[in-house]
Protein backbone atom coordinates (compact mmCIF):
# COMPACT_ATOMS: atom_id res chain seq x y z
CA UNK A 1 0.00 0.00 0.00
CA UNK A 2 1.30 3.60 -1.24
CA UNK A 3 1.64 6.47 0.88
CA UNK A 4 -0.45 9.23 -0.46
CA UNK A 5 -0.02 12.86 0.18
CA UNK A 6 -1.61 14.65 3.52
CA UNK A 7 -4.64 16.91 2.34
CA UNK A 8 -4.10 20.22 3.37
CA UNK A 9 -7.25 20.10 5.72
CA UNK A 10 -6.44 16.90 7.76
CA UNK A 11 -6.53 19.24 10.97
CA UNK A 12 -10.10 20.69 10.17
CA UNK A 13 -11.09 16.85 9.09
CA UNK A 14 -9.81 15.76 12.73
CA UNK A 15 -11.55 18.41 14.45
CA UNK A 16 -14.97 16.71 13.01
CA UNK A 17 -14.33 13.44 15.14
CA UNK A 18 -15.70 13.06 18.54
CA UNK A 19 -12.01 12.14 19.58
CA UNK A 20 -9.85 14.15 18.38
CA UNK A 21 -12.52 17.74 18.21
CA UNK A 22 -11.49 19.32 21.68
CA UNK A 23 -7.74 18.61 21.65
CA UNK A 24 -5.28 21.53 20.75
CA UNK A 25 -4.13 22.11 17.36
CA UNK A 26 -0.50 21.27 17.97
CA UNK A 27 -1.71 17.88 19.26
CA UNK A 28 -3.24 17.09 15.98
CA UNK A 29 -0.22 18.78 13.97
CA UNK A 30 1.99 16.24 15.82
CA UNK A 31 -0.63 13.22 14.90
CA UNK A 32 -0.21 14.59 11.35
CA UNK A 33 3.52 14.74 11.04
CA UNK A 34 4.28 11.48 12.60
CA UNK A 35 1.05 9.62 10.51
CA UNK A 36 0.63 8.29 6.87
CA UNK A 37 -1.79 9.00 5.05
CA UNK A 38 -3.57 5.85 2.80
CA UNK A 39 -6.35 5.16 0.61
CA UNK A 40 -7.66 1.60 0.23
CA UNK A 41 -9.15 0.63 -2.65
CA UNK A 42 -13.01 -1.07 -2.59
CA UNK A 43 -12.13 -4.51 -3.08
CA UNK A 44 -8.83 -4.33 -0.95
CA UNK A 45 -8.33 -4.99 2.51
CA UNK A 46 -7.05 -2.40 5.23
CA UNK A 47 -6.62 -5.52 7.68
CA UNK A 48 -6.88 -9.25 7.65
CA UNK A 49 -6.34 -12.09 10.06
CA UNK A 50 -3.59 -12.90 11.36
CA UNK A 51 -1.82 -9.67 10.04
CA UNK A 52 0.64 -8.61 12.58
CA UNK A 53 -0.99 -4.91 13.86
CA UNK A 54 1.20 -1.97 14.47
CA UNK A 55 -0.92 0.94 13.37
CA UNK A 56 -3.40 3.12 14.52
CA UNK A 57 -6.00 3.68 12.27
CA UNK A 58 -8.15 6.74 12.25
CA UNK A 59 -10.82 6.67 9.28
CA UNK A 60 -11.32 10.27 7.64
CA UNK A 61 -13.30 9.63 5.00
CA UNK A 62 -15.26 6.32 3.52
CA UNK A 63 -16.65 2.88 5.03
CA UNK A 64 -16.06 -1.11 5.75
CA UNK A 65 -16.89 -4.27 7.06
CA UNK A 66 -15.17 -5.99 9.16
CA UNK A 67 -16.28 -9.90 8.51
CA UNK A 68 -15.16 -13.09 10.84
CA UNK A 69 -14.49 -16.50 9.37
CA UNK A 70 -16.87 -18.84 11.46
CA UNK A 71 -16.41 -22.49 10.11
CA UNK A 72 -15.48 -21.63 6.79
CA UNK A 73 -18.09 -19.13 6.17
CA UNK A 74 -17.30 -15.44 6.47
CA UNK A 75 -19.92 -13.49 9.12
CA UNK A 76 -20.32 -9.75 8.90
CA UNK A 77 -20.39 -8.44 12.45
CA UNK A 78 -20.86 -4.85 10.64
CA UNK A 79 -19.82 -1.49 9.07
CA UNK A 80 -17.59 1.01 9.82
CA UNK A 81 -16.79 4.56 8.79
CA UNK A 82 -15.74 7.81 9.29
CA UNK A 83 -14.31 8.86 12.62
CA UNK A 84 -14.07 5.22 14.11
CA UNK A 85 -10.48 3.91 15.08
CA UNK A 86 -9.44 0.62 14.10
CA UNK A 87 -6.43 -0.97 14.60
CA UNK A 88 -3.61 -0.67 18.13
CA UNK A 89 -4.39 1.43 20.57
CA UNK A 90 -2.24 3.61 23.30
CA UNK A 91 -1.68 0.59 26.68
CA UNK A 92 -3.00 -1.94 24.32
CA UNK A 93 -1.92 -5.89 23.84
CA UNK A 94 -3.28 -6.36 20.54
CA UNK A 95 -0.59 -7.97 17.91
CA UNK A 96 -2.23 -9.57 15.04
CA UNK A 97 -5.86 -9.07 13.50
CA UNK A 98 -8.09 -11.63 13.70
CA UNK A 99 -11.32 -10.30 11.05
CA UNK A 100 -11.08 -8.75 8.13
CA UNK A 101 -11.13 -5.35 7.31
CA UNK A 102 -13.16 -4.61 3.51
CA UNK A 103 -14.08 -1.15 2.22
CA UNK A 104 -17.36 -0.87 0.57
CA UNK A 105 -15.52 2.39 -1.04
CA UNK A 106 -12.29 3.98 -1.33
CA UNK A 107 -11.71 4.61 2.44
CA UNK A 108 -8.94 7.34 3.43
CA UNK A 109 -6.68 6.56 6.62
CA UNK A 110 -4.98 8.73 8.60
CA UNK A 111 -2.04 5.74 10.26
CA UNK A 112 0.27 6.12 13.33
CA UNK A 113 2.81 3.44 14.46
CA UNK A 114 2.94 2.13 17.87
CA UNK A 115 6.41 3.40 18.29
CA UNK A 116 5.11 6.88 19.05
CA UNK A 117 2.60 6.03 21.55
CA UNK A 118 5.10 6.96 24.37
CA UNK A 119 6.34 10.10 22.67
CA UNK A 120 2.20 10.41 22.53
CA UNK A 121 1.84 10.82 26.07
CA UNK A 122 4.23 13.55 26.46
CA UNK A 123 2.75 15.44 23.45
CA UNK A 124 -0.71 15.32 24.67
CA UNK A 125 -2.13 13.01 27.55
CA UNK A 126 -5.47 14.22 26.48
CA UNK A 127 -5.23 12.84 23.74
CA UNK A 128 -4.47 9.29 25.03
CA UNK A 129 -6.86 9.45 27.60
CA UNK A 130 -9.28 9.95 24.47
CA UNK A 131 -7.61 6.98 22.72
CA UNK A 132 -8.12 4.88 26.15
CA UNK A 133 -11.18 5.42 26.26
CA UNK A 134 -12.08 4.32 22.43
CA UNK A 135 -10.12 1.08 23.49
CA UNK A 136 -12.63 0.74 26.45
CA UNK A 137 -15.39 1.12 24.44
CA UNK A 138 -14.55 -1.10 21.59
CA UNK A 139 -13.67 -3.58 24.20
CA UNK A 140 -16.92 -2.98 25.82
CA UNK A 141 -18.67 -3.37 22.74
CA UNK A 142 -16.50 -6.42 21.34
CA UNK A 143 -17.08 -8.30 24.74
CA UNK A 144 -21.02 -8.08 24.39
CA UNK A 145 -21.11 -9.30 20.38
CA UNK A 146 -18.43 -12.27 21.52
CA UNK A 147 -21.13 -12.81 24.65
CA UNK A 148 -23.77 -12.97 22.16
CA UNK A 149 -21.82 -15.45 19.71
CA UNK A 150 -21.25 -17.82 22.28
CA UNK A 151 -24.89 -17.90 23.70
CA UNK A 152 -26.08 -18.28 20.02
CA UNK A 153 -23.34 -21.20 19.17
CA UNK A 154 -23.97 -22.83 22.11
CA UNK A 155 -27.55 -22.57 21.43
CA UNK A 156 -26.70 -24.01 17.84
CA UNK A 157 -25.16 -26.94 18.93
CA UNK A 158 -28.02 -27.87 21.66
CA UNK A 159 -30.88 -27.44 19.17
CA UNK A 160 -29.08 -29.44 16.63
CA UNK A 161 -28.11 -32.23 18.97
CA UNK A 162 -32.25 -32.25 20.89
CA UNK A 163 -33.28 -31.72 16.78
CA UNK A 164 -32.10 -35.12 16.57
CA UNK A 165 -32.79 -36.76 19.66
CA UNK A 166 -36.58 -35.64 19.49
CA UNK A 167 -36.45 -37.10 15.51
CA UNK A 168 -35.61 -40.57 16.18
CA UNK A 169 -38.66 -40.78 19.28
CA UNK A 170 -40.71 -39.02 17.29
CA UNK A 171 -40.15 -40.98 13.46
CA UNK A 172 -40.60 -43.74 16.07
CA UNK A 173 -44.26 -42.64 16.91
CA UNK A 174 -44.81 -41.73 13.29
CA UNK A 175 -43.90 -45.66 12.24
CA UNK A 176 -45.87 -47.85 14.82
CA UNK A 177 -49.32 -45.11 14.64
CA UNK A 178 -49.27 -46.06 10.73
CA UNK A 179 -49.09 -49.80 11.09
CA UNK A 180 -51.26 -49.48 13.21
CA UNK A 181 -53.94 -48.09 11.69
CA UNK A 182 -53.36 -50.95 8.74
CA UNK A 183 -53.47 -53.27 11.51
CA UNK A 184 -56.60 -52.25 13.17
CA UNK A 185 -58.37 -51.73 9.91
CA UNK A 186 -57.22 -55.08 9.13
CA UNK A 187 -58.81 -56.64 12.21
CA UNK A 188 -62.63 -56.45 10.95
CA UNK A 189 -61.82 -59.39 8.66
CA UNK A 190 -59.80 -61.43 11.17
CA UNK A 191 -62.72 -60.98 13.42
CA UNK A 192 -64.82 -62.01 11.26
CA UNK A 193 -63.38 -65.05 10.41
CA UNK A 194 -62.94 -65.72 14.27
CA UNK A 195 -66.67 -65.06 15.10
CA UNK A 196 -67.78 -67.91 12.73
CA UNK A 197 -65.46 -70.67 14.40
CA UNK A 198 -67.59 -73.05 16.74
CA UNK A 199 -65.33 -72.78 20.11
CA UNK A 200 -66.58 -72.92 23.84
CA UNK A 201 -66.00 -70.50 26.66
CA UNK A 202 -63.58 -72.35 28.04
CA UNK A 203 -61.77 -73.18 24.86
CA UNK A 204 -61.14 -69.61 24.39
CA UNK A 205 -60.35 -68.77 27.98
CA UNK A 206 -57.57 -71.21 27.73
CA UNK A 207 -56.36 -69.84 24.78
CA UNK A 208 -56.53 -66.46 26.28
CA UNK A 209 -53.85 -67.95 28.89
CA UNK A 210 -51.58 -68.76 26.62
CA UNK A 211 -51.81 -65.64 24.76
CA UNK A 212 -51.86 -63.36 27.78
CA UNK A 213 -48.92 -65.43 29.35
CA UNK A 214 -46.72 -64.10 26.55
CA UNK A 215 -47.54 -59.99 26.68
CA UNK A 216 -45.39 -59.83 28.66
CA UNK A 217 -42.62 -60.02 26.50
CA UNK A 218 -43.07 -56.88 24.28
CA UNK A 219 -39.75 -55.75 24.43
CA UNK A 220 -38.41 -59.00 22.45
CA UNK A 221 -36.92 -62.24 24.34
CA UNK A 222 -33.14 -63.04 24.33
CA UNK A 223 -31.85 -65.45 22.18
CA UNK A 224 -28.61 -65.96 20.33
CA UNK A 225 -28.79 -65.61 16.16
CA UNK A 226 -28.48 -69.46 15.91
CA UNK A 227 -31.80 -70.17 18.52
CA UNK A 228 -33.59 -67.42 16.37
CA UNK A 229 -32.82 -68.98 12.94
CA UNK A 230 -33.86 -72.59 14.67
CA UNK A 231 -36.91 -71.42 16.79
CA UNK A 232 -37.86 -69.54 13.48
CA UNK A 233 -37.46 -72.42 11.16
CA UNK A 234 -39.35 -74.43 13.70
CA UNK A 235 -42.30 -72.35 13.72
CA UNK A 236 -42.37 -71.47 9.66
CA UNK A 237 -42.40 -75.54 9.47
CA UNK A 238 -45.62 -75.85 11.93
CA UNK A 239 -47.51 -72.84 10.57
CA UNK A 240 -47.01 -74.38 7.07
CA UNK A 241 -47.90 -77.63 7.90
CA UNK A 242 -51.12 -76.57 9.20
CA UNK A 243 -51.87 -74.52 6.06
CA UNK A 244 -51.91 -71.51 8.07
CA UNK A 245 -51.82 -68.11 5.43
CA UNK A 246 -48.77 -65.44 5.63
CA UNK A 247 -46.82 -68.02 7.97
CA UNK A 248 -43.50 -65.92 7.59
CA UNK A 249 -44.97 -62.92 8.83
CA UNK A 250 -46.87 -65.03 11.86
CA UNK A 251 -43.39 -66.90 12.69
CA UNK A 252 -41.57 -63.84 12.91
CA UNK A 253 -44.09 -61.87 15.36
CA UNK A 254 -44.16 -64.85 17.39
CA UNK A 255 -40.64 -65.44 18.13
CA UNK A 256 -40.66 -61.64 18.73
CA UNK A 257 -43.21 -63.05 21.86
CA UNK A 258 -41.08 -65.74 22.37
CA UNK A 259 -44.04 -68.51 21.04
CA UNK A 260 -42.99 -71.96 20.30
CA UNK A 261 -44.13 -74.98 18.68
CA UNK A 262 -44.72 -76.49 22.03
CA UNK A 263 -46.96 -73.34 22.72
CA UNK A 264 -49.30 -74.16 19.04
CA UNK A 265 -49.66 -77.38 20.03
CA UNK A 266 -51.29 -76.39 22.94
CA UNK A 267 -53.57 -74.71 21.40
CA UNK A 268 -54.07 -76.62 18.44
CA UNK A 269 -54.70 -79.26 21.20
CA UNK A 270 -57.33 -76.78 22.81
CA UNK A 271 -59.73 -76.21 19.54
CA UNK A 272 -59.02 -79.43 18.65
CA UNK A 273 -57.29 -78.91 15.36
CA UNK A 274 -60.42 -76.61 13.82
CA UNK A 275 -60.03 -73.03 12.52
CA UNK A 276 -56.53 -73.18 13.07
CA UNK A 277 -55.56 -70.71 10.78
CA UNK A 278 -58.10 -67.92 11.85
CA UNK A 279 -56.90 -68.75 15.44
CA UNK A 280 -53.26 -67.90 15.01
CA UNK A 281 -53.98 -64.93 12.58
CA UNK A 282 -55.88 -63.43 15.48
CA UNK A 283 -53.30 -64.34 17.85
CA UNK A 284 -50.45 -62.61 15.68
CA UNK A 285 -52.84 -59.90 15.27
CA UNK A 286 -53.16 -59.33 18.90
CA UNK A 287 -49.55 -59.39 19.91
CA UNK A 288 -48.66 -57.50 16.89
CA UNK A 289 -50.98 -54.58 18.16
CA UNK A 290 -49.67 -54.66 21.69
CA UNK A 291 -46.16 -54.64 20.36
CA UNK A 292 -46.80 -51.08 18.07
CA UNK A 293 -48.54 -49.73 21.69
CA UNK A 294 -45.88 -50.24 23.48
CA UNK A 295 -43.41 -49.12 20.69
CA UNK A 296 -45.51 -45.35 20.54
CA UNK A 297 -46.00 -45.59 24.27
CA UNK A 298 -41.92 -45.63 24.69
CA UNK A 299 -41.24 -43.03 22.11
CA UNK A 300 -43.71 -40.49 23.40
CA UNK A 301 -41.78 -41.69 27.09
CA UNK A 302 -38.61 -40.99 25.35
CA UNK A 303 -39.63 -37.52 24.57
CA UNK A 304 -41.81 -36.74 27.48
CA UNK A 305 -38.07 -37.75 29.35
CA UNK A 306 -36.39 -34.95 26.74
CA UNK A 307 -38.80 -32.70 27.75
CA UNK A 308 -38.00 -32.63 31.55
CA UNK A 309 -34.56 -33.08 30.96
CA UNK A 310 -34.67 -29.56 28.93
CA UNK A 311 -37.00 -28.03 31.77
CA UNK A 312 -34.16 -29.38 34.33
CA UNK A 313 -31.58 -27.99 32.04
CA UNK A 314 -32.50 -24.24 31.42
CA UNK A 315 -34.84 -24.08 34.52
CA UNK A 316 -37.74 -22.07 32.96
CA UNK A 317 -40.23 -22.78 35.76
CA UNK A 318 -37.24 -21.73 38.71
CA UNK A 319 -36.45 -17.70 39.40
CA UNK A 320 -32.96 -17.35 38.90
CA UNK A 321 -31.98 -17.25 42.16
CA UNK A 322 -29.64 -19.05 44.84
CA UNK A 323 -30.69 -22.25 46.22
CA UNK A 324 -29.47 -25.10 47.74
CA UNK A 325 -28.55 -27.53 44.35
CA UNK A 326 -27.94 -31.21 43.26
CA UNK A 327 -25.09 -30.83 40.95
CA UNK A 328 -25.68 -34.42 40.11
CA UNK A 329 -29.15 -33.10 38.63
CA UNK A 330 -27.79 -30.61 36.15
CA UNK A 331 -24.60 -32.58 34.90
CA UNK A 332 -27.19 -35.47 33.97
CA UNK A 333 -29.81 -32.82 32.48
CA UNK A 334 -26.56 -31.52 30.76
CA UNK A 335 -25.64 -34.88 29.18
CA UNK A 336 -28.87 -35.41 28.03
CA UNK A 337 -28.79 -32.49 26.18
CA UNK A 338 -25.46 -33.24 24.77
CA UNK A 339 -25.99 -37.10 23.99
CA UNK A 340 -26.43 -36.95 20.21
CA UNK A 341 -23.11 -35.42 20.45
CA UNK A 342 -21.44 -38.26 22.32
CA UNK A 343 -22.91 -40.77 20.44
CA UNK A 344 -22.15 -39.10 16.96
CA UNK A 345 -18.19 -39.29 18.57
CA UNK A 346 -18.78 -42.49 20.05
CA UNK A 347 -17.30 -41.27 23.23
CA UNK A 348 -17.64 -43.57 26.27
CA UNK A 349 -18.70 -42.00 29.55
CA UNK A 350 -17.90 -42.72 32.80
CA UNK A 351 -19.85 -41.45 35.42
CA UNK A 352 -18.38 -41.58 38.62
CA UNK A 353 -21.09 -39.78 41.41
CA UNK A 354 -20.88 -40.03 45.24
CA UNK A 355 -23.58 -40.94 46.52
CA UNK A 356 -25.62 -39.17 48.45
CA UNK A 357 -23.49 -35.79 47.74
CA UNK A 358 -23.81 -32.67 49.75
CA UNK A 359 -25.95 -29.60 48.08
CA UNK A 360 -24.20 -26.75 47.06
CA UNK A 361 -26.11 -23.14 46.99
CA UNK A 362 -26.38 -21.62 43.55
CA UNK A 363 -28.43 -20.66 40.51
CA UNK A 364 -29.31 -23.31 38.70
CA UNK A 365 -29.23 -22.58 35.28
CA UNK A 366 -25.72 -20.86 35.75
CA UNK A 367 -24.29 -24.11 36.83
CA UNK A 368 -26.02 -25.71 33.79
CA UNK A 369 -23.83 -23.13 31.95
CA UNK A 370 -20.58 -24.43 33.72
CA UNK A 371 -21.11 -28.19 32.84
CA UNK A 372 -22.24 -27.29 29.14
CA UNK A 373 -18.76 -25.52 28.53
CA UNK A 374 -16.51 -27.76 30.30
CA UNK A 375 -18.53 -31.27 28.64
CA UNK A 376 -18.35 -29.61 25.30
CA UNK A 377 -15.01 -28.07 24.96
CA UNK A 378 -14.36 -32.18 26.29
CA UNK A 379 -15.88 -33.91 23.42
CA UNK A 380 -14.02 -31.26 21.01
CA UNK A 381 -10.82 -31.81 22.42
CA UNK A 382 -11.10 -36.03 22.00
CA UNK A 383 -11.05 -37.96 18.41
CA UNK A 384 -13.60 -40.00 18.15
CA UNK A 385 -13.88 -42.75 20.21
CA UNK A 386 -12.40 -41.08 23.19
CA UNK A 387 -13.20 -41.44 27.14
CA UNK A 388 -15.25 -38.88 29.06
CA UNK A 389 -15.05 -39.08 32.57
CA UNK A 390 -17.11 -37.11 35.12
CA UNK A 391 -16.44 -37.94 38.98
CA UNK A 392 -17.78 -36.01 41.97
CA UNK A 393 -16.46 -36.09 45.35
CA UNK A 394 -16.31 -33.91 48.67
CA UNK A 395 -12.75 -32.84 49.98
CA UNK A 396 -12.70 -31.23 53.28
CA UNK A 397 -15.61 -28.27 53.00
CA UNK A 398 -16.19 -28.24 49.16
CA UNK A 399 -18.26 -30.33 46.74
CA UNK A 400 -15.90 -31.10 43.63
CA UNK A 401 -16.35 -32.18 39.80
CA UNK A 402 -13.85 -33.22 38.08
CA UNK A 403 -13.95 -33.44 34.06
CA UNK A 404 -11.42 -35.45 32.18
CA UNK A 405 -11.22 -36.10 28.44
CA UNK A 406 -8.72 -37.87 26.66
CA UNK A 407 -7.92 -35.31 24.27
CA UNK A 408 -4.31 -34.28 22.95
CA UNK A 409 -4.06 -31.99 25.84
CA UNK A 410 -3.34 -27.96 26.34
CA UNK A 411 -0.02 -26.71 26.64
CA UNK A 412 1.60 -25.11 29.29
CA UNK A 413 1.63 -21.48 27.91
CA UNK A 414 -1.79 -22.04 26.75
CA UNK A 415 -3.39 -22.73 30.17
CA UNK A 416 -2.51 -19.57 31.92
CA UNK A 417 -4.30 -17.83 29.35
CA UNK A 418 -6.92 -20.29 28.76
CA UNK A 419 -9.69 -18.66 31.41
CA UNK A 420 -8.83 -15.25 29.44
CA UNK A 421 -11.85 -13.60 27.31
CA UNK A 422 -11.75 -14.11 23.61
CA UNK A 423 -8.96 -16.71 24.21
CA UNK A 424 -9.49 -19.81 22.16
CA UNK A 425 -7.46 -23.37 21.54
CA UNK A 426 -10.09 -24.03 18.79
CA UNK A 427 -9.30 -23.48 14.97
CA UNK A 428 -10.61 -19.56 13.66
CA UNK A 429 -14.04 -20.01 13.40
CA UNK A 430 -15.00 -22.67 15.67
CA UNK A 431 -14.85 -20.77 19.10
CA UNK A 432 -15.76 -17.37 20.59
CA UNK A 433 -12.88 -17.73 23.38
CA UNK A 434 -15.65 -16.66 25.77
CA UNK A 435 -16.93 -19.82 26.73
CA UNK A 436 -13.93 -20.61 29.69
CA UNK A 437 -14.45 -16.82 30.74
CA UNK A 438 -18.18 -17.06 31.24
CA UNK A 439 -17.66 -20.68 33.26
CA UNK A 440 -14.68 -18.08 35.64
CA UNK A 441 -17.35 -15.39 35.86
CA UNK A 442 -19.72 -17.70 37.44
CA UNK A 443 -17.44 -19.93 39.59
CA UNK A 444 -16.25 -15.99 40.96
CA UNK A 445 -19.53 -15.28 41.19
CA UNK A 446 -20.87 -18.37 43.44
CA UNK A 447 -17.15 -17.96 45.49
CA UNK A 448 -16.12 -21.28 43.70
CA UNK A 449 -12.99 -22.31 42.52
CA UNK A 450 -12.06 -24.06 38.84
CA UNK A 451 -8.64 -24.79 37.76
CA UNK A 452 -6.54 -27.31 35.27
CA UNK A 453 -5.79 -30.00 37.70
CA UNK A 454 -3.78 -31.97 34.92
CA UNK A 455 -3.31 -31.87 31.77
CA UNK A 456 -0.87 -33.59 28.69
CA UNK A 457 -1.58 -35.57 25.75
CA UNK A 458 -3.73 -38.19 26.59
CA UNK A 459 -5.61 -36.90 29.22
CA UNK A 460 -7.10 -33.19 30.78
CA UNK A 461 -8.70 -32.84 34.42
CA UNK A 462 -10.53 -29.69 35.20
CA UNK A 463 -12.16 -29.59 39.08
CA UNK A 464 -14.95 -27.19 39.72
CA UNK A 465 -15.25 -26.75 43.53
CA UNK A 466 -18.32 -25.09 45.72
CA UNK A 467 -18.17 -24.45 49.39
CA UNK A 468 -20.50 -26.74 50.79
CA UNK A 469 -24.60 -25.08 51.68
Amino acid sequence: MSIETKPANLVAQLRELDTFKDLPAEALEWLIDKSDYHIYKKGSYIFEPDQTVDHMQIILEGEYTIEIDRNGTRREMGVWGKGNIAGVLPFSRMTHSRAYGMPLEDTHVLELHRDYFVEMVNVSYDMVQALVAVMSTRIRDFSQIRYQDEKLLALGKLSAGLAHELNNPASAMVRSSEELYRGVHATPDKFKNVITMRITPEQTDRVNEILFSKLGNVQGVELSLMEKEEVRDDLMDWLEDHEVNDADQIAETYLDFGITVDDLDDICDIIEGKSVGPIMAWIESTLNLERLVAEIQEAAGRISGLIKAIKSYSHMDRASTMENLNVHEGIISTLIILKHKIKNKNIQLVKEFMPDLPQVCAIAGNLNQVWTNLIDNAIDAMEPGGTLTIRTAVERSHVCVYITDTGSGISEEDQSRIFDPFFSTKPMGEGTGMGLDIVKKIMDRHMGEIKIVESRPGKTTFRVCFALS
